[in-house]
């Protein structure tokens, strides 16, 4: 069995630093303040993200440089940023339930949309990467469905004989519920971010927690 989590609002809530650091990132290339809740949606990898507010706010689609140069700035402003967000805070339960499921012997993964260098980054100040063995992110894909893919695929690396049907993913969003269906793994939604219990169940999720302070389905 492998269990592969989400990071922004299932294990953590970074209290706007993203949001700050997109900002920042396109007022120090572009002198243009960026709102990236105005562009983008819960759930939408980096890219998509990154994409979607530059073509609004700057006019036009970005190049592959321009992309780049906007990730350099965002990563760095987050990494000065996290550490003194006033609202960070770990989600209930996130800690308890990793070690209870490492501890069992269970491989864990992370999936998420964020790029990697800010998934890692969005961990440090709740200790939380120390329980991860590998990951997918969005700088492995922008599409959701793919990166999902590639988690598991790299989860096959370090058990050869997994099926999907043996993955269990994480999430908040009925955007992460949606990639583990068309993955064929195991949907868990945890109801800790913009979606509630229900939202959540009607997406499809096939086990809804309303934290990660109750039990892990099957236990």
């Amino acid at each position: 069995m492998v269990v592969l989590f989400d990071i922004d609002e299932t294990l953590v809530h970074t209290g706007g630093s993203g949001a700050r650091s997109w900002t920042a990132a396109f007022q120090k290339l572009y002198g243009i303040p960026a709102d990236i809740g105005e562009h983008s949606s819960a759930g939408e990898t980096d890219p998509q993200v990154a994409r979607a507010t530059f073509r609004a706010v700057i006019g036009h689609d970005p190049t592959d440089v321009e992309l780049d140069q906007l990730y350099v700035q965002y990563l760095r402003h987050l990494a000065d940023d996290i550490p003194v967000s006033a609202g960070y805070r770990m989600l209930p339960g996130a800690d308890r339930c990793l070690a209870a499921l490492g501890e069992a012997g269970i491989l864990l993964g992370l999936v998420s949309g964020a790029m990697e260098g800010a998934a890692r980054t969005k961990l440090i100040p709740a200790d939380l990467n120390r329980f991860f063995i590998f990951g997918a992110y969005g700088s492995d894909s922008p599409d959701r469905i793919e990166l999902t893919d590639i988690a598991i695929e790299k989860a096959t690396r370090l058990h050869a004989d997994l099926t999907p049907a043996q993955v269990f993913v994480v999430g908040d969003t009925p955007h992460d519920i949606d990639a583990t269906r068309a993955a064929g793994a195991v949907s868990v939604g945890v109801a800790s971010g913009h979606y509630s219990v229900d939202e959540l169940a009607e997406a499809g999720a096939d086990h809804v927690l309303g934290s990660l302070t109750e039990p892990f389905p099957g236990w």
